[in-house]
């Protein structure tokens, strides 16, 4: 029942979010409250909740001062030269905008972190998308598609936690699906590159020139500079975001974020720390008066509204999920309908339906939960454990693919995009299994896993 319940649960919240007849906030929220009631959990139902919450707090503080963080630095320009030379590179074809996004997503996404791969590479092209008219859906998805792939390197969420789960080596993991990882690569550019040629046809042969891009980057200037960003006398120079900030603020800027980044990396502090006090830095250097300081505050606060909120929501739907265990009862059902005369095929079949698996089951769920059990039920038909692994991998980039609603980088990514998370699926989804279904049949031919 508890399975039933949760299917029902997950399939609900993906038909109404899709349709739009609800909010993803409404959704995330009621649902799960609506199963744990009729479950019989109602007297459980706070503690559920608040576990929840608890889980994603470190997320929504880290959001929360990172997109202050990068969306400062987008005002203060940092990203401009980055985005002259993607326009310059692209010789007016939408198309090889898409590529260059691709490309700036998977050395972006060499961290390891998807939630600072969203905040990078988002804060750094939306603007260009909005100014040359491109659909932020192929921001969103281009960005998804990059990620995704490069989210399988030893350090990245789901090979870390395949590694964890069933106690393996990176060299028994990772290693043997490198050549799978390079076709992924390509197949992301290719992908990319159609998705590009659509995107141009739709925008009926719309230039896109180096002035275009300049206008981009210049079009913050030509906006009124609010009354509270002023000085306070006649003599007082003016505190611009949108000016032109002296070279040695731009050299401090990008000090300061490369340190940062280094920071994320290395794990110096826990990644909320680190978010607050770089935050907290560049804003006192950028903008050293109070005024300016409340003003950029009240600028960005609708932004970290947006995202906070939907990683908190997520947060009530995987609380009561993990609660009510509903999730392990998935896990058991799904396992005990694989009949016997598919069990040596099981790393395949774990490759290709692990991807939309992600659309019911968390990483945390998914790795720790469901493949033991697959791990465990492969040995008895004479699999390797390690081979199961390569193929979770291959198939399961949940935090990689951000279209899972129990991810909390999907919300990172369609809020800062300012898309729908229905919109977002059914754009993207095609093209991300189509990179699962590559790879998978590249790990096959190379030997990762067995067919």
């Amino acid at each position: 029942m508890l399975a039933a319940l949760g299917f029902s649960t997950i399939g609900l919240f993906l038909l109404l979010t899709m349709t739009k007849r609800v909010s993803v906030l409404v959704a995330l929220v009621l649902l799960p409250v609506l199963a744990a009631l009729v479950g019989g959990f109602a007297g459980e139902l706070g503690e559920m909740v608040l576990a929840g919450l608890t889980t994603v707090a470190p997320t929504g503080i880290m959001i929360a001062f990172a997109v202050l963080y990068f969306t400062l630095m987008v005002d203060a320009g940092l990203f401009d030269p980055l985005i002259r030379l993607i326009l310059r590179a692209a010789r007016n074809d939408p198309a090889r905008i898409t590529v260059g996004t691709a490309v700036l997503t998977m050395c972006v996404s060499l961290d390891g972190d998807g939630a600072s791969t969203f905040l990078i590479t988002v804060s750094a092209l939306l603007p260009v998308y909005k100014r040359l008219g491109m659909s932020p859906l192929v921001l969103s998805g281009t960005v998804c598609l990059g990620a995704g792939v490069m989210n399988m390197l030893p350090w990245g969420g789901p090979t870390v936690r395949a590694m964890a789960a069933l106690k393996l080596e990176s060299s028994e993991v990772f290693t043997p699906v490198l050549p799978a990882m390079g076709a992924g690569v390509l197949w992301v550019l290719l992908a990319s590159y159609w998705i590009g040629r659509r995107e141009r046809s739709r925008l009926a042969g719309a230039a896109v020139t180096e002035e275009a891009a300049e206008e981009t980057v210049q079009e913050r200037v030509e906006q009124p500079v609010p009354a509270q960003l002023a000085g306070d006398g006649p003599g007082t120079p003016l505190v611009r975001a949108a000016e032109r900030p002296p070279v040695w603020l731009t050299g401090f800027n990008a000090l300061l974020t490369v340190v940062l980044l280094v920071g994320l990396v290395l794990e110096v502090m826990p990644l909320p720390v680190l978010f607050a006090l770089a935050f907290a830095l560049a804003l006192l250097v950028n903008h050293p008066t109070w005024e300016a300081q409340q003003a950029l505050l009240e600028k960005h606060a609708k932004s970290v509204v947006l995202v906070t909120t939907m990683i908190f929501a997520a947060g009530v739907l995987t609380g009561v999920l993990t609660g009510t265990k509903m999730i392990s009862e998935m896990a058991e059902a799904l396992v005990s309908v694989v009949p016997d005369s598919l069990g040596g095929h099981l790393p395949a079949l774990v490759a290709v339906t692990g991807m939309p698996l992600s659309l019911a089951f968390t990483p945390d769920a998914y790795y720790f939960g469901v493949l033991p059990v697959l791990s465990h039920t492969a040995s008895g038909f004479g699999t390797d454990q390690a081979e199961v692994a390569r193929a979770a991998i291959l198939g399961q980039m949940t935090t990689g693919f951000p279209l899972s609603p129990l991810t909390a980088s999907t919300f990172i990514l369609v809020g800062m995009s300012g898309v729908q998370l229905g919109e977002h699926q059914r754009f993207i989804f095609r093209w991300a299994f189509g990179t699962t279904l590559v790879m998978t049949a590249v790990a096959m031919l190379t030997g990762a896993i067995s067919l």
